[in-house]
């Protein structure tokens, strides 16, 4: 990878991958981004937009609309097209009709000479993230997508504001498909380095109990449904965490972070995408961290797997 120009290929151009390219702008990630479209015309106008803020930005990015040519020499190329998640629609109903949509875009992404990660934001994104590793015929370890990431940042979000801690110093992972089947396994949540389950029936600045974490959890795993519900979509989260994942591997971070992950063995599954905390670096996923999981969550998690490979059979 090169270090003198980090150049980022994004493909779709609708909010949420705006919302990305918007966030990247102002934390200055790469050097290069190329916007691509089948509506070439609102790539253009997105590109002329971004590049009126460049005045502004903390450094300077050349951004520009391309083709799928240009991802020969990205460094990562971002998918977030595909179509839109309606109203009361789970992820998974999306499978069919955007998987047609990636054989169009991994095709001439792969013949453009691109040998680089592919990132995957498109829901649902565990199977989008299997998909895609199988019509590009990269290793595994270098396809990746956002997978639980963002599940699991609102889950520090509200386990901090609930333990009146900073979220920062929550470490807790949502973990599964990224969709109905997601749980956290509370046997591996901590605030520092005490596990949350041990400041259950504990008296002090407030009271723990299982029943609120439970009720958090349910919160996270019904968040998307109800910001649909309330403005049709979901974009600036998910478009920071696609930021926070491009920032781990430009800059070599080996950061612990809830991707979409290919397992072989790990938890007892193997051919199958799934959101788990990996480290992440400069090739991809280096390794996936393997959480010391109880039985019970052991046999979720087995569950979880079981719904994304009957999804993705579905589809051969």
């Amino acid at each position: 990878m090169r270090v003198d120009k980090r150049k980022v290929a994004l493909i779709g151009t609708g909010m949420v991958g705006m919302s990305y390219a918007y966030a990247m702008l102002n934390q200055s990630v790469c050097d290069e981004m190329v916007l691509i479209d089948v509506n070439k015309k609102r790539a253009e106008g997105e590109a002329m937009d971004l590049n009126h803020g460049l005045a502004f930005a903390p450094s300077n990015m050349k951004i520009f609309a391309g083709e799928y040519e240009d991802c020969e020499d990205a460094d990562i190329v971002v998918i977030c097209a595909g179509v839109a998640q309606k109203e009361g629609e789970t992820r998974l109903d999306l499978l069919k009709r955007n998987a047609e949509v990636f054989r169009s875009i991994i095709d001439p992404v792969t013949a453009s000479g691109f040998n680089g990660i592919f990132l995957v934001a498109t829901n649902p994104v565990d199977i989008m993230t299997r998909i895609t590793c199988d019509l590009s015929g990269f290793n595994p370890r270098r396809v990746l997508g956002t997978g639980t990431t963002l599940d699991t940042a609102r889950l520090r979000y509200l386990l901090g504001g609930y333990l009146k801690a900073d979220p920062r110093n929550v470490h807790a992972y949502v973990i599964g498909e990224h969709g109905d089947s997601e749980f956290v396994p509370w046997s591996q949540a901590m605030l520092a380095t005490k596990p949350i389950s041990d400041l259950c029936g504990e008296v002090g600045t407030r009271k723990v109990c299982q029943e609120d974490l439970d009720q958090i959890s349910e919160e996270v795993r019904g968040a998307a449904y109800r910001i649909i519900e309330a403005k049709q979509a979901t974009y600036y989260g998910i478009g920071m965490a696609m930021t926070r994942i491009t920032k781990a591997i430009l800059g070599d971070e080996h950061s612990v972070l809830t991707v979409s992950a290919m397992l072989k063995g790990e938890y007892g599954q193997s051919n199958v995408f799934a959101g788990v905390p990996c480290i992440i670096n400069k090739n991809g996923i280096q390794s996936v961290l393997t959480l010391s999981l109880t039985e019970q969550e052991l046999a979720r998690f087995a569950d979880s797997c079981d719904t994304l490979r009957e999804s993705y059979e579905g589809i051969l």
